[in-house]
């Protein structure tokens, strides 16, 4: 059954290339009133976070960036399957890395580097990195339930070259790079909800209490890797821009969490700025901070 779903998968994508993306937002339109105004899509979801995030704006400015949202949810929904079968040429010219050369300087000298990212934008495309360097490009990712899915992000993942390390060999692969003196960009998504069970650091975000996942700080500072954070920008439909900023050429010489929370400062000043292209669907605050503490004891410092 897996490989007949992934064979239906990629047939959409073979049919996708048939039309420029241009006519597939048509589709994306369509797929955008069905989602936001008849089945309604997690909005109750959407809702309750932008109210949180957001509770100085008034009820008719969150509504416009919840349709704000959902458009640029479906616009990326079409414009993962058309990245599926994208050329090179192609690529590069819809999603522009600004400045590759301050990651492959580091690269270079044979230092690894980890990046931070969210779900901002179309996180996918951004994997069209390898196109702009000659080094090793680790995406990690989370595996999906559903096999032919999973093989399907697999594939778009690696599309350029990327090889995409499921997040429990992270540690192995990146280690054992490190000993034998390989350089690499390993870009982690690191704004995960945490299973509740899991270590957390606490810190506020959007205006709620947030846990944050630790494992990118932590693989960072054992290898004491350069660390950025992808800054993006949606220049319009199906056109991106992305920068690398610097947080530390050291990561083993930080102190504990100073990592994890510079980043979250980086990814709520871009939230801040253009809400709209965060994943608001996203269940992103399933438990609170006295939840967590009931079921596990954990380093609650923030």
């Amino acid at each position: 059954m897996a490989k007949i779903g992934y064979f239906l998968i990629r047939s959409v994508t073979w049919l996708f290339q048939i039309f420029p993306l241009r006519v597939l937002y048509f589709f994306s339109d369509l797929i955008f009133f069905f989602s936001f105004y008849i089945f309604r899509y997690r909005r109750i979801d959407v809702d309750e976070n932008l109210l949180k995030s957001f509770p100085e704006k008034t009820s008719e400015e969150r509504y416009l960036i919840a349709k704000r949202y959902y458009c640029h949810l479906c616009d990326s929904v079409v414009e993962t399957f058309f990245y599926d079968r994208i050329s090179a040429k192609i690529a590069k010219k819809r999603v522009k890395f600004l400045n590759p050369e301050i990651v492959n300087s580091y690269l270079d000298q044979g230092r690894p580097v980890i990046g931070f990212l969210g779900h901002y934008n179309n996180w996918e495309w951004f994997s069209s990195w390898p196109l702009y360097s000659k080094h090793r490009f680790y995406p990690i990712y989370k595996r999906v339930k559903n096999q032919a899915f999973d093989k399907f992000y697999i594939n778009l993942r690696s599309r350029f070259g990327g090889i995409p390390v499921e997040r429990s060999a992270t540690f192995r692969q990146l280690i054992g790079d490190k000993m034998k003196g390989i350089s690499f960009l390993s870009p982690f998504l690191f704004d995960q909800t945490p299973r509740i069970y899991e270590f957390h650091h606490w810190t506020t975000f959007l205006n709620q209490q947030t846990a944050w996942v630790l494992g990118a700080e932590k693989v960072a500072q054992k290898i004491d890797a350069v660390v950025v954070f992808l800054h993006s920008r949606k220049i319009r439909r199906g056109y991106y821009e992305a920068e690398y900023i610097l947080v530390t050429e050291y990561a083993a010489s930080c102190p504990k969490y100073e990592i994890t929370e510079k980043c979250a400062r980086l990814l709520e000043k871009q939230i801040i700025a253009q809400p709209e292209y965060w994943l608001w669907s996203h269940r992103r605050w399933k438990f609170n901070r006295e939840e967590a503490v009931q079921n596990k004891p954990f380093d609650s410092s923030i």
